[in-house]
């Protein structure tokens, strides 16, 4: 389940690229007062993820931008959007960093995965290997990282392995399940690498992260239920600051079985 939220800018701006960390307090902050209000603070996952802001150039004062917010908790969309339809029915500007907005409209969306589908990554998937799996990949990063981000030079299993532990963990998590990880991505087409400057505890860090095309088909029972998790959630790490956001593809793909990068 999704929001679709339409700002329309206050005043003439650059567009941040940094706006992640601006964004995830905005969201956090419209969930003071509710029973979410500790979900900032709390260990673990927090179960949502959020898009760019698009289209991503700079702006003029009347322009429109819109960004989408998804969650596999009812609970928490239903606040974000009284929260947003309040805002906007007050006429209060919204601040993103220097990114000044009002609220025009808010949209439930939900999107559902089918018996075959394609999900494109909107925001790039961050997967971190642990020290602890360097030699099951044959990873040998050039200091003594406690972990490292995926990137193309290394093992393409790495990522595949890594994503979908993650996705498991989070599935039981959410559900309070136990179901034992199974091969989930069958087909898929790496698109690029990016690396993105982003804000973690009041310190500015990289992260490297990469974009990409998974192709299902014939998709049915729990595997269809564990991907449109994964479509509410967001793939791999860090989804709580828009990283892995993920949408449903119309579009056509050239499918490499093998998931050779190339």
């Amino acid at each position: 389940m999704r929001l679709l939220v339409e700002l329309r800018a206050l005043g003439d701006c650059a567009y941040d690229l940094m706006y992640f960390h601006k964004l995830q307090g905005f969201l956090y902050g419209l969930l003071r007062g509710s029973c979410y209000g500790g979900l900032h603070d709390r260990q673990g996952y927090k179960f949502f993820s959020f898009s760019n802001i698009f289209p991503p150039v700079d702006m003029q004062v009347g322009d429109v931008r819109r960004f989408l917010v998804a969650s596999p908790d009812r609970g928490l969309i239903r606040v974000f959007k009284d929260q947003l339809c309040r805002i906007s029915s007050e006429g209060s500007a919204v601040n993103i960093g220097e990114m000044s907005f009002v609220v025009e409209d808010v949209s439930v969306l939900k999107p559902r995965v089918g018996r075959s589908c394609v999900l494109a990554t909107g925001t790039p998937v961050v997967v971190r290997v642990p020290k602890a799996n360097y030699s099951r990949y044959g990873i040998k990063p050039p200091k003594d990282y406690p972990y490292v981000y995926w990137r193309k030079r290394y093992p393409f299993d790495a990522f595949i392995k890594q994503l979908e532990d993650n996705l498991f963990k989070k599935y039981n998590m959410f559900y309070g399940t136990a179901v034992e990880s199974f091969p989930l991505f069958e087909q898929f087409v790496f698109q690029k690498q990016v690396c993105n400057h982003v804000v973690i505890k009041g310190r500015e860090v990289k992260v490297f992260g990469s974009l990409w095309r998974f192709i299902f088909n014939y998709l049915s029972g729990e595997k269809r239920k564990i991907i449109q998790f994964a479509l509410d959630t967001g793939l791999g790490e860090l989804n709580s600051l828009g990283f892995g956001f993920t949408n449903i593809s119309n579009g056509q793909v050239t499918i490499n079985r093998r998931g050779k990068i190339r």
